[in-house]
């Protein structure tokens, strides 16, 4: 039970178009919420898992709890998904030390890479999965005027997992609470306000977030050569 997960899956994704949650459209055959919380239930370090869902998606999800007879705990979101992990935070046992947050729209995250943050985190106590930047920056002010150029060489695009020592992230959560409008954009975001230092695991460009009728489609082309590779 040392470390548990907290699945974000309390968005509208109404980038897609969809009437339903995204999370519910089929990826390879099955729910892309299904293919996410499989990769977390299905690892051998992962002591507990709290899903942080929408009102909306609640019964439905409990239903689909059952019918997949998955051990997991099912929390309601709030209105910003800050208060959506702080929610999923408030569920974990006591006997949880370290927490990943994963957003449930990233169904691509593979076995190793969630085992690597493990080591990171308990190591560091705070971490991120991120990829470099593969296109040049421009920083672009409100009047449509580019202000400056960042090197690329110091720009990672983040991803999650994400991964903390549970107390440090309560704590980060706590004080971003604490004071109004104060809201990241992240959770390493959050622990960085506290002056913590937070260390970095490369990822895979191939961990997407799918959130366009786009992403789908390319998430059945990752499925594919996978399955290619593994044959």
């Amino acid at each position: 039970m040392e470390t548990g997960v907290v699945i974000v899956a309390a968005g509208s994704g109404k980038r897609m178009g969809a009437e339903r949650n995204k999370l519910w459209l089929p990826l390879g055959g099955e729910p892309i919420l299904t293919r996410t919380v499989r990769l977390f239930t299905s690892h051998p370090e992962i002591g507990e898992i709290v899903l942080v869902v929408s009102a909306q998606d609640h019964e439905e999800v409990l239903k689909w709890k059952r019918q997949e007879k998955l051990k997991l705990t099912v929390v309601l979101g709030g209105a910003e998904r800050q208060d959506s992990v702080r929610n999923g935070l408030a569920a974990l046992s006591s006997d949880c030390s370290y927490v990943l947050v994963h957003d449930a729209a990233r169904p691509f995250v593979t076995r190793e890479q969630i085992s690597e943050m493990i080591r990171q985190v308990r190591r560091d106590r705070a971490s991120i999965m991120a990829v470099p930047v593969k296109d040049t920056i421009k920083v672009v002010g409100a009047d449509g005027v580019v202000q400056s150029t960042p090197a690329r060489e110091s720009l990672w695009a983040v991803q999650t997992p994400q991964a903390f020592l549970v107390s440090l992230l309560r704590e980060a959560h706590e004080a971003a609470a604490l004071q109004a409008g104060k809201t990241g954009t992240d959770d390493a975001m959050l622990v960085e306000w506290l002056g913590h230092t937070v260390s970095v695991v490369r990822g895979s460009y191939e961990n997407i977030k799918i959130t366009t009728p786009d992403d789908l489609w390319f998430g059945e082309e990752i499925l594919r050569r996978r399955k290619g590779e593994g044959s």
